[in-house]
């Protein structure tokens, strides 16, 4: 059965080169047959967090976070796609994942970061992982850092050039890292309820 993975993207800038790449995970991920759906932050555009989403009284939430928080409590993985701004988080995508708490617990989450440089988003990419494990979710050691995006990427996702080589080779791990966990703790799931 294939796995549900949602792949989340968060920047909310005019001229957005990271979509390039939350579009080639998306479509690795269908190509392996299993399930990914683009989740992009400003297509959904929750407001900044006031409220988080187990705040609302039930039924009354907007119904973006509603469905949103159906796409992630039936979900067998996650991939969290991310700008660098200034050293930091992107913060889109930071605030569309702090609407929500428990619906993100006990599945495993990948973190694919890009920049204009060439170091890929790697601060990003390393602030993500503990802010993920605090949610709830388990951070896969598997990690894709891409940059220059332009030199790695097209308008369209597709690899070009010696970057988008590298992409290609390091993808499939990646894939496999999350699959591996994602299959293991649906497993586990199915047979045991989580402790909370």
């Amino acid at each position: 059965m294939p796995l549900s993975i949602p792949v989340f993207y968060g920047s909310y800038r005019s001229d957005r080169m990271g979509i390039r790449l939350a579009n080639y995970i998306v479509a690795g991920i269908d190509a392996r047959g299993d399930k990914a759906e683009l989740i992009d932050a400003k297509a959904i555009d929750l407001p900044m967090l006031d409220r988080m989403y187990k705040e609302h009284p039930k039924g009354e939430a907007p119904p973006a976070m509603e469905k949103l928080a159906e796409t992630i409590r039936t979900a067998d993985a996650f991939i969290f796609v991310t700008g660098e701004y200034n050293w930091g988080m992107q913060p889109g995508l930071k605030n569309l994942t702090d609407h929500f708490l428990e619906e993100w617990f006990w599945r495993p989450a990948a973190i694919a970061s890009y920049s204009a440089g060439r170091l890929g988003g790697a601060r990003s990419n390393s602030m993500w992982h503990p802010t993920l494990s605090e949610m709830g979710m388990v951070v896969i050691s598997s990690t894709i850092t891409v940059g220059p995006i332009a030199q790695t990427l097209d308008e369209q996702g597709q690899t070009i050039g010696d970057a988008g080589k590298s992409l290609d080779r390091a993808f499939p791990r990646f894939a496999d890292d999350l699959s591996w966990w994602a299959e293991a703790a649906k497993a586990q799931r199915a047979t045991k309820a989580p402790p909370y």
